[in-house]
């Protein structure tokens, strides 16, 4: 066993032996932990740094869409290589679903039509290492279904454990009278979902229930385990927004993390008060209740990294995170801030998809600021501007000293409907011409 992988294993005994005979909160005693063991992965992790910085990172956000077929997968590369990008963040999970070869989560059915033998990321690994392209596995966290839509296979996330699945304030007490098991417990909730669409993506799963995170960590660490990967990219780590996760049971979670410092006399009244409404815990202590909900959050991110640091040493695990320090903190409960602090990503990616150029430098630089040297990739909302707007935008991220920067994506850009055509040629031609030979010389 190696040194890292006694780490992780130390600390998954002490995290379960401790919350088995104090009943702390998972959370806290993750955070305890992390501040003690993370100085161990920092070696490792430097070198995975430097490794990223030898060039620009250049990427692509490549949707699940493209990942369904041997020939889109090879389009991509061919058209990543031809246009000077050195980096692919590939959607592997986009809604609890795989887009390789796994075994805890359903096969995405946009593979239907393909043999079982085709694995879209194997298929994409092996094109980009020929062209000596990188390759990070982005996945959905937290998302883990369309509510327009809800999954087809039985052994989904959202049948297998409805339980787990995060609950907004508005409906929440309706909610909690249902049983999971009920085909309305769901149903209500993507009802719900579907006509909140402009506010929240689909269904959540929540970081609250110790079951439901660690889950999400065992699906992560295993595509980290089958696959010679530079990176994982963590998406959809966060909330919707303030108003979830207020299911019974996350609500429970709560409860049992504060009984303790109560006495027996608030105890008795809470009970009695959470008899008729589920939100007497939360609304009586509604700043512990929000940092319970962060902290939870932050310890997921720590589990994973620490497996993904167990099982591919040298892969980075970096996160896209609203650019807005204080929004993603108040009202995502997303402390990417603490997250790179606590060099629990190596690098994050701030989606700053504002049309805006004075805008987008203003976000960027903060972020660069908030990071103190820690890697930052500029996210380019590309498919809603120009590429003149583009290229602007890779300017200023370099003229603020980033690591690199992301567009966002591949199959907007490239598409039946991009908004220019030959898009990433344009972008290409002006923004790399003093640097694609260097990265990519003719043989």
């Amino acid at each position: 066993m190696t040194g890292v992988a006694a780490t992780v294993t130390l600390t998954r005994f002490m995290f379960s032996m401790i919350y088995a005979m104090r009943g702390l909160s998972r959370a806290v005693v993750a955070l305890a932990l992390a501040a003690i063991l993370l100085p161990l992965a920092r070696p490792l992790a430097a070198r995975a740094q430097t490794d990223a910085i030898d060039t620009e990172t250049r990427g692509l956000w490549v949707t699940r869409s493209s990942m369904v077929s041997p020939a889109s997968i090879a389009a991509v590369v061919r058209t990543a290589r031809a246009q000077g990008f050195n980096t692919l963040l590939v959607q592997v999970r986009g809604r609890g679903d795989a887009y390789y070869a796994g075994e805890l989560e359903p096969r995405a059915t946009d593979l239907a039509r393909q043999p079982a033998s085709f694995d879209p990321l194997a298929t994409l690994l092996a094109e980009a290492r020929a062209n000596k392209i990188r390759v990070h596995a982005w996945v959905a966290v937290n998302l883990v279904s369309s509510a327009a839509e809800l999954p087809s296979s039985p052994d989904h996330l959202v049948y297998r454990h409805p339980e787990w699945l995060m609950v907004p304030r508005p409906i929440a007490q309706e909610v909690a009278k249902l049983d999971p098991g009920n085909p309305g417990y769901v149903g209500k909730i993507a009802r719900w979902t579907r006509g909140e669409s402009d506010k929240v993506e689909g269904l959540f799963a929540s970081p609250l229930q110790p079951e439901a995170a660690a889950y999400t960590e065992r699906v992560i660490t295993d595509i980290a385990r089958r696959y010679d990967l530079d990176g994982i990219h963590l998406d959809y780590v966060r909330y919707p927004n303030a108003q979830f996760d207020y299911s019974r049971f996350a609500i429970a979670e709560f409860r049992a993390s504060i009984r303790l410092r109560l006495s027996s006399e608030a105890r008795r009244e809470l009970d009695t008060q959470e008899a008729v409404d589920l939100f007497a815990y939360p609304d009586r202590f509604p700043g512990e209740w929000a940092a319970f909900r962060r902290e939870r959050l932050t310890a997921l991110v720590s589990l994973i990294r620490q497996s993904v640091r167990t099982v591919r040493p040298s892969a980075i695990v970096t996160a896209a995170v609203f650019p807005d320090a204080q929004e993603a903190y108040d009202v995502r409960l997303q402390d990417w801030r603490g997250w790179l602090s606590s060099r629990l990503v190596d690098a994050v990616a701030p989606m700053a998809y504002t049309p805006e150029p004075t805008r987008f430098a203003e976000q960027i630089a903060a972020v660069r600021d908030i990071a103190g040297g820690r890697l930052v990739w500029a996210g380019i909302g590309a498919y809603r501007l120009t590429p003149a707007q583009t290229i602007e935008n890779i300017q200023a991220s370099r003229r603020l000293g980033t690591a690199g920067f992301v567009l966002f994506s591949y199959d907007s850009l490239t598409g039946p409907n991009p908004p220019a055509p030959d898009y990433l040629a344009t972008v290409s031609r002006a923004a790399f011409a003093t640097t694609r030979s260097a990265t990519h010389p003719e043989k």
